[in-house]
């Protein structure tokens, strides 16, 4: 077993994703990853063995023997015990109130202490922290920009879930004005065209300029939100990802303006690790810690 290779591992609504991270080298290893559908609907037992499953895949592709694993994993979850708190989401009902990770544990036949858990959120920042755009930072907030709004703080070493995603925000909440769902019901109040994403509008751009004005509206309302949320955090960098993060160049003239006339200058980042961020975060959970 070499002491800095590491588990990383995303759960989702949809799917699992697992692969092995080289800590030392701060990159996850391409030929590792392995990405399984799953049904969140499904019984504990048929759950946790298909997360257990693509982390023996994961690991099984390495060649080598990997005993510590870092999970990035949504909320509400009391990621200290490893008991999951998810509720009327639509997903992981049976889960819920179950020590799942002991489970999982016993699935790979490891100590339950070999497993580390994160927020998906703080997962993301975590990752760009150790080796994506925020590197070097000591202080920095994260955004997930898409179907939903993810938000976390940097730290001391470690990111936090920052739970932003229901502030009270103009005339409901955050996420409706910061997510993809924004964007279709914006676009067609303003063109009375239905379309059905992000990407389908901006592909609009050239022969539609509302195009352009939705996007100058979306950094505005970034910019208001994010102006409590650095005062709170004090980062030295802010960093953006998700699939909305893609057409930043359309959106960051009015953000930055925004975030000026509050006197915020703060260098601001996209993502550059993409759906690595998760991985390589949750892993680095491990990072200096004796394997």
């Amino acid at each position: 077993m070499s002491k800095h290779l590491t588990l990383g591992v995303d759960i989702g609504g949809t799917h699992v994703t697992a692969a092995v991270v080289d800590l030392e080298a701060q990159v996850l290893l391409p030929a590792t990853i392995v990405r399984e559908h799953l049904d969140a609907s499904g019984s504990m037992p048929a759950v946790t063995s298909a997360w257990a499953g693509a982390m023996q895949a994961a690991c099984g592709k390495c060649g080598t023997v990997v005993e510590k694993i870092g999970i990035a994993m949504p909320g509400p979850f009391d990621y200290e015990n490893g008991i999951a708190l998810m509720k009327g989401q639509g997903k992981y009902d049976a889960l819920y109130g179950q020590d799942v990770i002991a489970v999982v544990a016993e699935k790979l036949q490891l100590p339950k202490a070999s497993i580390r858990l994160l927020n998906d959120a703080a997962c993301f920042l975590q990752g760009e922290v150790f080796g994506g755009a925020a590197k070097g930072y000591s202080r920095a907030i994260g955004l997930t920009l898409g179907t939903g709004l993810g938000t976390a703080s940097y730290r001391d070493g470690l990111a936090a879930d920052a739970d932003l995603w229901k502030m009270p925000f103009n005339d409901s909440i955050a996420e409706e004005y910061l997510s993809s769902r924004w964007f279709v019901k914006r676009f067609y109040a303003l063109t009375g065209r239905q379309e059905a994403n992000v990407k389908a509008i901006v592909d609009l751009l050239s022969a539609e300029p509302r195009v352009l004005q939705l996007f100058q509206e979306f950094g505005a309302n970034l910019a208001a939100f994010l102006v409590p949320f650095i005062r709170e955090a004090d980062p030295e960098v802010i960093v953006l990802g998700g699939n909305i993060s893609k057409a930043y160049t359309l959106f960051a003239p009015a953000l930055r303006a925004g975030l000026a006339q509050e006197q915020s200058l703060l260098p601001i980042k996209t993502a550059t690790l993409g759906e690595e961020a998760a991985l390589i975060g949750a892993a680095s959970l491990w990072n200096g810690q004796a394997m």
